[in-house]
């Protein structure tokens, strides 16, 4: 024993000594239990003193906890699609697909999201900042093409999507991005005459207009309510006049009720909406949402457990993609759904934390940005959440990082990348470093 003691003792010793060289001196004294010493030791009465203490900090480049909430979501998102499709090749519709179609397609679009948001990170906020006129105009051309029949491919009487072969490219996700980016730049561009209403707001409400009249021609009203509200959330945390904002906010509400207005099958689903049980909406606009209360009310508090829901057997229409969080609230219950809904405000308010703190760095551009991403996905979210919990009007959203779709995966990982790279920059200023 007093041998083993005494060789611990030696490679203990060794690896002290070593530690300056491996990671730095400043460190490796914190770990060695001693305070860290800078270059420059003052010496008084033939004592040596440090001139100054460091403060332990750990360097980690990045927020490592968002990262991880983002890969539990995308990993829960992937098996809840698994469980959601399994049962759709039964269906004649889709009889030609695996059992495991889905869930695989969904874990590729998964892995070129990644590889994406790797790049993407790469990429410094002033290059985004240059960029973003030339993205919002590519969105903007995209939203044109996929309305020319030869290039839009119909689906459900909607033509939203580009077919590139092995997976079908949703513009107005894109769309979502340039605007923000283009929203966040033109505030940083503008802000000398941010008070002024026809110099400052006029021209992004008439963007945005054009983006709007694109996606109802698809239609896609969904698509257009998060961008109004991305737009306006970047106007309004600019430093937009406030009672200008409020107006803005009574004129777009406003036109938002005159769309529905004007739209029989829209004015439909709000019936169906405020009455999904009656006779007349059950077996139509309301079906979806009645057999989505259904799910929620098999699952109870603690669910039916991980693949034992029965409204994924060709009841619940869309359940791997739009009613997602119906059948996890039937196979975790109510524990599952406020386990979510936790993750998805935590997530929320992280990325807005990440974009105040780049703001008070004199960030401005960049902490807009990561405010707007912040602003996009709990938005969204929140519309998901309530469409399927029955607190709102069915809307064709998907739940961000959870919901199948090629388009949302890539482009919300993209999103979810420069907040990390908001957050890296703002550490890198944080430490005395440049932009």
């Amino acid at each position: 024993m007093a041998v083993l003691l005494k060789r611990l003792q030696a490679w203990y010793g060794a690896v002290i000594s070593a530690l300056p060289q491996l990671i730095g001196r400043d460190l490796a004294g914190l770990l060695a239990g001693g305070g860290s010493r800078d270059g420059l030791p003052v010496r008084l009465s033939n004592r040596t003193y440090a001139g100054t203490r460091n403060v332990a900090v750990r360097e980690l480049g990045f927020d490592q906890p968002l990262l991880w909430v983002v890969v539990a979501l995308l990993a829960w998102g992937l098996v809840m699609v698994y469980s959601a499709s399994i049962a759709l090749p039964d269906n004649p519709r889709f009889a030609n697909y695996a059992h495991t179609h889905f869930a695989l397609r969904h874990g590729i679009f998964i892995l070129i999201g990644l590889l994406a948001a790797l790049f993407a990170f790469q990429v410094s906020m002033r290059s985004w900042a240059f960029w973003a006129p030339w993205l919002f105009a590519a969105s903007l051309v995209l939203l044109v093409l996929v309305l020319l029949p030869s290039v839009g491919t119909m689906v459900n009487g909607a033509r939203r999507w580009i077919s590139l072969g092995f997976i079908s490219f949703q513009p107005s996700e894109l769309a979502k991005l340039g605007v923000l980016l283009y929203a966040a730049n033109y505030m940083v561009r503008k802000m000398e005459v941010k008070e002024r209403f026809f110099r400052a707001v006029l021209p992004m409400a008439l963007a945005v207009l054009v983006v709007g009249m694109l996606l109802l021609a698809e239609p896609d009203m969904g698509a257009f309510m998060v961008i109004v509200v991305i737009a306006m959330g970047i106007l309004f945390l600019g430093g937009v006049n406030a009672r200008m904002f409020f107006l803005m906010a009574v004129l777009v509400v406003a036109a938002f009720a005159m769309i529905v207005l004007a739209s029989e099958w829209r004015r439909e689903r709000i019936f169906a909406y405020l009455d999904p049980w009656s006779v007349e909406h059950a077996l139509g606009k309301g079906y979806q949402l009645s057999h989505s209360l259904i799910a929620f009310g098999r699952g109870e508090i603690f669910g039916v457990g991980l693949g034992g829901s029965v409204e994924k057997l060709h009841w619940l229409p869309e359940a791997h993609t739009d009613f997602l969080l119906a059948v996890i609230g039937e196979e975790f219950g109510l524990v599952g759904v406020l386990l979510l809904i936790g993750l998805f405000l935590w997530l929320t308010r992280r990325i807005l934390h990440i974009g105040r703190q780049a703001i008070a760095l004199d960030q401005v551009f960049a902490g807009l940005v990561a405010q707007g991403v912040g602003l996009w996905v709990g938005f969204q979210a929140f519309i998901n959440i309530g469409v399927n919990l029955g607190a709102l009007p069915t809307k064709g959203l998907t739940l961000p990082l959870m919901s199948y779709g090629g388009s949302a995966i890539l482009l919300n990982l993209i999103a979810i990348a420069i907040v990390l790279r908001v957050d890296y920059e703002n550490r890198q200023l944080m430490k005395g470093g440049r932009e």
